[in-house]
């Protein structure tokens, strides 16, 4: 009862957005109304995803503490993001013909009448988005399996139709709204849950000494991860500044100036959250030492199950779909803007009316979906190798072009297309190779060669137009009042 609460209140959210939604803008970045709050708790949401309740505390409950060098990752890099692209990038996009989408963006920043930058951009998005959103889909069909004993085919068209439903109506500020109720309650659940089972168990020196009797490895930060395991685990961080989902709510806050503000309360509530999720998998360890689970991301579900009351576990139950839907609502609108804007509108029907574009967005969230839920049908599926891949292909494809987009003048549209290429192709091609060196997350390389294709060609024929030189200068000077 509790859940289906939650569920009805989401759904009424994503009618109250279809009131407020007027023209395409409005669908795709909220006519760029976000305030400061929903702004930090929109971007935590969205990037934390289904992985943060059940692939980080399923890594952590079968390897232990050295898994928690993931979060660290991440903490460093959402904090460089914010702090480095958040307030540039509202600033830039707005001054690129107010852009409404990532290739919109680097389309106008560049000034690329070749439209091949546009094209390269939002197939790499769609590319990557539909094995995001895939994760999310699994994460929703585990969750629901789970609790209620469902088919895992059941559960997954159940979880897809409950997210497509807001998003397809309600569109960016549903999703906003939405998002920032998630990470309220993802907050209350990560909270609660550590701490019931510490207590369970029968406090902290409890936990850590069946830890020990367990897997002794795992009360060791460093563990047996190596070399290229610690810097795979840290370059997680490495991702945010290419994550579409994320950069489109920098685009959409009211005013640049909230944005320190949304800054502070988005890293707080990271933190809470990475700290909370470690714990968790770290105290399932010990809760289970005498029946072992036998998929280690349900250990999130199970332990909300085995220790709260029905009501209170609807709650719980709740928070993780919150997390799951926070995520794949944010990428499937994104991928419908990249069709509506990026392909119909530019490519096939330039003077489309508004409300053309907009039921072209709605039905591409469907299209996206269905997709998504073919790769997602294949039972053993893993959140968190999903996740990894789609995180690692953004990061390398997208990062260093939009860092290099706000800080290096002389950038050129040619420069981007081979480093987004680049980076995209390395992390196809490594992903698939294994032993040696290929152990290294694929981010890594991606990133690099990426990064330096970029710099190679952009410094070799710099940009020498006036027009988009003085459009950067421009940027620069609004981005630093």
């Amino acid at each position: 009862m509790t859940f289906v609460v939650y569920l009805i209140g989401i759904l009424v959210l994503g009618i109250r957005a279809y009131q407020q939604t007027h023209d395409l803008g409005d669908y795709l970045l909220g006519g760029r109304k976000l305030g400061s709050a929903v702004t930090a708790l929109s971007v935590g949401a969205s990037d934390m995803s289904g992985w943060l309740l059940l692939g980080l505390p399923g890594a952590v409950y079968l390897s232990g503490l050295q898994e928690s060098w993931i979060g660290i990752g991440l903490i460093i890099g959402a904090y460089l993001n914010w702090l480095l692209v958040a307030r540039r990038l509202r600033v830039f996009s707005f001054h690129a013909d107010n852009a409404l989408t990532l290739p919109d963006y680097l389309e106008c920043r560049f000034r690329d009448e070749s439209r091949l930058l546009r094209i390269l951009s939002a197939a790499v998005i769609l590319l990557f988005f539909t094995f995001y959103a895939a994760s999310g889909l699994v994460s929703g069909a585990i969750l629901f399996e789970s609790s209620f004993g469902l088919d895992y085919a059941v559960a997954l068209l159940i979880g897809a139709v409950v997210i497509v439903s807001y998003t397809f109506v309600g569109g960016f500020l549903a999703v906003a709204w939405t998002d920032a109720i998630q990470a309220c309650l993802m907050a209350a659940a990560l909270v609660m849950t550590p701490i019931a089972v510490f207590s369970a168990v029968g406090g902290t020196r409890e936990v850590i000494e069946q830890v020990a009797l367990v897997n002794p490895n795992g009360l060791d930060l460093f563990g047996n991860i190596g070399a290229l395991g610690l810097i795979s685990l840290l370059a997680w961080g490495l991702g945010y500044a290419g994550q579409p989902h994320i950069l489109t709510r920098f685009m959409a806050i009211e005013d640049p100036a909230k944005l320190v503000s949304a800054r502070r309360l988005a890293m707080s509530w990271m933190a809470i959250m990475l700290a909370g999720s470690v714990a968790t998998g770290f105290a399932g360890i010990a809760y289970f030492t005498a029946a072992p689970l036998a998929n280690p991301e349900t250990v999130f579900i199970s332990l909300s199950q085995a220790l709260f009351n029905p009501w209170m576990a609807g709650v719980i139950t709740a928070a993780i779909l919150s997390a799951i839907m926070s995520t794949i609502d944010s990428q499937l609108l994104v991928c419908s803007s990249v069709i509506s804007e990026d392909f119909y509108r530019t490519f096939l029907r330039p003077q489309a009316s508004s409300s053309e574009l907009v039921l072209v967005s709605r039905l591409a969230v469907v299209g996206v979906a269905l997709i998504s839920l073919v790769i997602a049908m294949d039972r053993e599926s893993k959140v968190l190798d999903l996740v990894s891949y789609a995180w690692a292909g953004f990061g390398a494809a997208f990062g260093p072009v939009i860092l290099l987009s706000l800080f290096m003048r002389s950038m050129t549209a040619s420069g981007a297309i081979v480093g987004m290429l680049a980076g995209a192709i390395t992390v196809i091609v490594w992903s698939n190779l294994s032993g040696g060196i290929f152990d290294l997350y694929e981010i890594v390389p991606g990133f690099v060669v990426s990064l330096t294709c970029i710099l190679a060609v952009s410094l070799r024929w710099p940009e020498s137009r006036e027009k988009v030189l003085c459009q950067f200068d421009e940027a620069r000077a609004l981005s630093r009042n």
